[in-house]
């Protein structure tokens, strides 16, 4: 079985935990009456669109055009793909695009920002989830389809883009502009937080993100003993089913990690983990928060209900179905949602998103005025850890000062240490 990847904005289509499932033929049954009626008023619609339209049109546009509004009608997900469309697919999961890096959805019939993909134009203009997206250039957004909003963001690399945007809580729209370029991203990242504290961050679920993670916890793993490590998921699409299923198998030793329910019989799976991880008894802080959505949400509600890590930020985007890309002979294909996946629990996701076990707003840590007392490091001519050792750990206090929500899973985790460290009572 092969998973494949949506992709982002400005190249293909909007975040989906998506499967390329075989199609076995069903058992045989009895076939359904076609509804006559309704295929002969089609039929009636067509004839008088060819014969009194404005202008003319081809039989195979209106054809196509019926297919995908068929599949558009049916859930935000579903689609008609054109052969650029399906071919687009195949190239996002190897982590390589053209466009603006972001991942959109609709939400009640408007175009939404799902997240901005880290280190991309949208991410430098700070875009961020549940932005409304009014206009791309001089269109509105308002009744185009997913496909036609990609193309409308498509472009040369070096070439501009204007968004109008509306963000909630705010009432008037802001105009941010955008160059186009190529995106080449690397979906996971890691850094020490301070000695012993691990960070990962993963920004999308690519063909290769399970591979990555694990060579980023040996690289953590050999600068010493971890005490703790955060999993940073905000803002994090989704992507490749099978991805999220090894970042989740990668600090579980078993348990089922999450299963898929449909109408048809092989688009029910269930994956289960592995004895076989870096850091199974690591204590781990996963944060997520309403741009984390799709595998993102299968990798917090895994953890969350085998209690391996606390969940840690805002609720979650709440993308809980999968999508089947169907291959049509001619060189297109569907995409039709077939399923919804499931927790170890039996939550369903979908609309209903991941809930955090603490809940942590967004915002920056401030100290204020007068309130920080004089350190040795204050002092002229102090003592001090000298080189990069000590730039870094500059850098990371004032990383932690901007990122409240990481700085609070940082203390979670030293807190977690203390307490598996306090010497039991004497009785």
């Amino acid at each position: 079985m092969s998973i494949t990847l949506p992709r982002p904005l400005g190249v293909g289509l909007a975040s989906l935990a998506l499967a390329t499932l075989p199609l076995s033929a069903p058992a045989q049954e009895p076939a359904e009456t076609l509804p006559l009626d309704e295929i002969q008023t089609f039929a009636e619609v067509f004839e008088r669109i060819k014969r009194a339209y404005v202008e003319e049109v081809d039989d195979a546009t209106l054809l196509r055009n019926a297919m995908r509004g068929m599949l558009g009608e049916l859930d935000p997900h579903s689609a008609y793909l054109d052969e650029e469309a399906f071919d687009s697919l195949q190239e996002s999961t190897q982590g390589e695009f053209g466009g603006i890096g972001i991942e959109v959805g609709q939400e009640n019939g408007q175009l939404t920002v799902i997240a901005p993909i880290d280190d991309t134009p949208a991410a430098r203009a700070g875009l961020q989830p549940r932005d409304a997206i009014l206009r791309i250039e001089e269109t509105a957004t308002e009744g185009l389809s997913l496909q036609e909003a990609v193309n409308l963001m498509r472009g040369e690399p070096g070439t501009d883009l204007e968004l109008t945007l509306l963000r909630r809580g705010e009432e008037t729209p802001r105009t941010v502009i955008l160059t186009r370029e190529i995106i080449r991203t690397e979906s996971v990242r890691s850094d020490l937080l301070e000695p012993g504290y691990g960070y990962l961050r993963i920004s999308q679920f690519q063909s290769r993100t399970g591979e990555q993670l694990e060579e980023a916890l040996s690289e953590l793993e050999a600068e010493g003993p971890l005490d703790g490590l955060v999993l940073d998921l905000r803002n994090n699409p989704g992507g490749v089913l099978q991805a999220a299923v090894a970042v989740a198998d990668a600090f579980l030793e078993e348990g089922l990690i999450v299963y898929t329910e449909g109408r048809l019989p092989n688009s029910e799976l269930r994956f289960n983990a592995t004895p076989r991880q870096h850091a199974a008894e690591v204590p781990l802080v996963v944060l997520i928060n309403g741009g984390s959505a799709s595998a993102a949400e299968i990798v917090a509600g895994a953890l969350q209900d085998q209690r391996r890590a606390v969940v840690m930020g805002t609720e979650s985007f709440g993308k809980g179905s999968v999508q089947q890309i169907m291959p049509l002979g001619n060189g297109e294909g569907l995409k039709l949602t077939t399923a919804l996946y499931y927790t170890p629990s039996g939550r369903s996701i979908q609309a209903l998103g991941i809930s955090p076990d603490v809940a942590v707003a967004r915002g920056r840590l401030e100290l204020a005025e007068g309130s920080r007392q004089l350190r040795e490091a204050d002092l002229e001519g102090h003592l001090g850890r000298r080189g990069e050792a000590r730039e870094r750990s500059e850098a990371m206090s004032e990383r932690l000062q901007e990122d409240y929500q990481l700085a609070e899973a940082l203390n979670l985790l030293k807190a977690l240490k203390v307490i598996g460290q306090r010497p039991a009572a004497a009785g």
